[in-house]
């Protein structure tokens, strides 16, 4: 048993194996002379989600973000455990809306800045309580072809 009160997490994640230890089969009963050389495949997990409880993935709905490299249709990782800091692409709840903007936060205001100039930007002051940071944005994944 591991551990104080005997209790693991079922899933632990790919990392813990290194090539070596991932078991092959062959019918021949010889390993052929490339599994020598092969490597394990690119887990998208390990690779992008930092916080698996706290991740979600969104599409995005609108052309609001194409300045900073975010389309209409691309696939968004959020991640609920970061702190919105100023300069960060968030997911916000505006009047029950889901927006996705870059938080610009100043000395007397903060804003909802859009990238893209057929938005405006939204300045949270007016708003008091009716405005909720859900997320924020780590990667946009989207097709080149």
């Amino acid at each position: 048993m591991h551990g104080e009160n005997g209790q693991e997490a079922a899933y632990k994640g790919s990392k813990q194996f290194t090539q070596w230890e991932v078991p092959t089969a062959n019918a021949t009963g010889f390993g052929a002379a490339a599994d020598d050389y092969m490597e394990r495949g690119v887990d998208l997990n390990e690779q992008l989600i930092r916080n698996k409880p706290a991740t979600f993935f969104f599409r995005m709905n609108s052309d609001a973000m194409i300045g900073a490299g975010i389309f209409k249709g691309d696939t968004l990782i959020v991640d609920r455990s970061i702190r919105a800091t100023s300069g960060k692409i968030i997911i916000a709840i505006l009047d029950g809306e889901l927006l996705v903007r870059r938080l610009v936060k100043q000395p007397n205001s903060v804003t909802l800045a859009a990238e893209n100039s057929r938005y405006g930007n939204i300045n949270l002051n007016s708003f008091n309580d009716s405005v909720n940071v859900w997320g924020v944005v780590t990667y946009s994944i989207h097709a080149v072809t």
